[in-house]
């Protein structure tokens, strides 16, 4: 094995990790807009107006440097303000205890993030995205939330990333600016993507990254890091196994087995057959299909379904899926290779991807096989075959404009196959069906993975029999479920009490848990402190926590409206100059509703004149307070809505 220390030239002894170090130790607002957010608009004075094995690539070593560099620790920097929560005051881990926080994916699906503290060393596994939600509109994602690393940057070691699929890289940029950019590690494409994506943010350091293999070792501190191969969907996905004096934590990341109708292949045996002699303290694992019975189907399923679906099609084959669904995206390139087709890659995302993999050596196509798409026409119907992203009906994605013929470059014909192959993400449903909708009006056929008698699709998580099979070959003695929501989580729980693990013996997780496994590797505990949890919202420029107005907001204008009052007030008398202006979308029709807003003046008279009443000068920060309020319960009062109400007052 190559073994490395990170920040040292010199290889540690295989026993320096056996001894631990000890070391020391939102007001609420109301939902008018009288925030700080509306300050600078409320008052204005008038003066100053202005590779593979059955299908799965893991098991190959790839180009590039099989010794990871040995970056000094990263130097230590004061927190940024949004970090500033005082987790300073959770007291550090006691001599001989491991600390284990999910910081992410185990109350969602998405972001995920964990970070092993042992004495005076942290390393992190993952630092993901999670796309926004309806309870967070207009933002651009969600990282997990970073306080705890921030404040303890001098410790971090490493960042250790397990697969290249956003929700385990999609914060990297951003996280990494913010605990230090500590060393990072990982398999030769994983760091390609993330590299790719580092390139959106110019502004941010380099990263500090290092390949590693599978069968790679490598020093983080004091702790001793190896790693093993796994099957998914992405290629150069891997296991971690980190060493402590008490036996190993396991996580693979996201993975399911390389099977076929439950008889795992020889090459998988082989990489897990280590586990057989491994003394396994500590299990995380992915809990995102715990609710799926049996074997997980096998991607070679679906290769053989797709290549059989293309040798039928009289016409052109489009084929919609994930442009990270790497593995497939490969080999449909083969399958095409063999029959003499051609094809085409159509999406940012998907050519990105594609150009990585070759560029990172996972397969190389024959020249010629790939065209570009104004190249189409050029090559009989049944000789080409175009790959595309939009399976999920978004609405820009390539598969989106062709079905609303907003598409420059090409357009589908009566006679074309549309094949989709991937599932429904839950909350796409009505998106879906609109594009298909739109596509079978213009006279083609559609193929999804419900309709289809072929295999076209396949997850790239285990299943319970999967899942069950990693826990009978790690037998380990603690179990802490990740990657799913909470009742994923439990379910899984109950899995592994299923198989003979005393439930004392797991513990399910919130994020920001700090869980403890003390008295020398024999209990586990959950502490009474938390670590901050809060999500940090991406939107434009900002990130933090610290968004929950505009968030707020955002929620009240989607859903009520907005109502905004413009009031003239004479600074020497307190008295309205004019009837208020008033401007009202999304909430009522103001030409409908002339006796609502006759009381609504009325009420903004009344509560700016007996507010300005013996002042002077006149409090108008008060007054706008007041007036929010009383407009805002009347409105609710009459219609049963809470629209964002904006005072805006004018002193002249």
């Amino acid at each position: 094995m190559n073994e490395t220390p990170a920040g040292s030239n010199n290889p540690k002894p295989k026993n320096s990790n056996r001894h631990f170090h000890k070391t020391s130790a939102t007001n609420t607002v109301h939902k008018t807009a009288h925030t700080q957010a509306h300050t600078n608009t409320a008052t204005v004075n008038a003066s100053n107006a202005q590779r593979p094995s059955r299908g799965s690539f893991q098991y190959g070593n790839n180009k590039g440097s099989r010794r990871p560099r040995t970056p000094s620790a990263p130097a230590h920097k004061e927190p940024s303000p949004t970090a500033r929560k005082r987790t300073n005051l959770i007291p550090a881990p006691e001599s001989g205890v491991i600390r284990i926080i999910p910081l992410g994916g185990v109350e969602e699906i998405g972001k995920n993030m964990t970070a092993i503290e042992i004495g005076n060393d942290i390393i992190v596994i993952d630092a993901g995205m999670q796309f926004k939600t309806e309870d967070t509109p207009g933002i651009d994602y969600i990282i997990p939330n970073t306080t705890y690393l921030e404040e303890r940057k001098d410790k971090i070691r490493a960042m250790i990333v397990t697969h290249g699929h956003l929700d385990h890289i999609g914060g990297i940029p951003l996280v990494m600016s913010r605990i230090g950019n500590p060393p990072l590690y990982s398999r030769n494409l994983s760091i390609l993507m993330m590299r790719k994506r580092q390139e959106e943010f110019p502004h941010l350091p380099a990263l500090n990254v290092n390949i590693v293999e599978k069968d790679s070792v490598i020093y983080a501190g004091d702790i001793r890091i190896r790693f093993f191969g796994v099957t998914h969907t992405v290629p150069d996905s891997m296991g971690v196994v980190i060493e402590t004096p008490y036996g190993s934590i396991i996580t693979p990341g996201d993975y399911k087995l390389d099977q076929v109708d439950g008889v795992v292949s020889d090459e998988e045996e082989k990489e897990y057959a280590f586990f057989d002699k491994e003394k396994v303290l500590l299990l995380l694992t992915d809990s995102t299909n715990i609710e799926n019975e049996g074997f997980s189907l096998p991607e070679i399923r679906v290769h053989e379904g797709l290549e059989k679906l293309i040798k039928k099609g009289t016409g052109r084959i489009i084929i919609a899926a994930f442009s990270s669904h790497l593995t497939r995206l490969i080999k449909i390139v083969e399958i095409a290779e063999r029959l003499g087709k051609k094809v085409v890659f159509d999406g940012r995302s998907m050519k990105t991807n594609i150009e990585i993999c070759i560029q990172a050596g996972i397969f190389q196509p024959k020249k010629g096989t790939i065209i570009p798409i104004e190249d189409v026409d050029s090559y009989p119907p049944n000789k080409v075959i175009i790959m595309m992203t939009g399976a999920q009906g978004e609405e820009f994605a390539s598969l989106g404009r062709i079905a609303s013929k907003t598409h420059k470059k090409f357009s589908i014909k009566p006679g074309d196959t549309i094949i989709l192959s991937s599932s429904i993400v839950p909350g796409n449903e009505i998106a879906v069906q609109h594009l298909k909708d739109n596509l079978t009006r213009q006279g083609v056929r559609i193929i999804s993975y419900r309709t289809s008698e072929e295999y076209i699709h396949a997850t790239g998580h285990g299943n319970q029999e999967d899942i069950k099979w990693l826990h009978r070959k790690t037998h380990p003695k603690f179990f802490i479920p990740i990657h799913g929501w909470h009742s994923m989580l439990v379910r899984h729980k109950e899995l592994a009490m299923e198989l003979g693990m005393s439930e004392e013996n797991i513990v399910v997780p919130d994020n920001g848990s700090l869980i403890e496994i003390y008295d020398e590797g024999q209990k586990i505990r959950v502490r009474k402190e938390k670590a901050p949890s809060a999500p940090m919202m991406v939107d434009g420029f900002s990130i933090g926590d610290e968004q929950e107005v505009v968030i707020r907001d955002r929620v009240m204008l989607a859903q009520d409206g907005m109502f905004v009052l413009i009031a003239t007030i004479d600074s020497s008398t307190g008295k309205l100059r004019k009837s208020p202006d008033i401007i009202s979308r999304g909430f009522i029709y103001l030409k409908e509703n002339q006796e609502l807003l006759h009381q609504v003046r009325l009420i903004i008279k009344k509560t700016i004149e007996d507010g300005a009443r013996g002042m002077n000068p006149i409090d108008f920060d008060n007054i706008k307070t007041n007036l929010g309020d009383n407009i805002s319960k009347f409105l609710f009062q009459k219609t049963a809505k809470h629209p964002l109400v904006i005072p805006v007052l004018l002193s002249v």
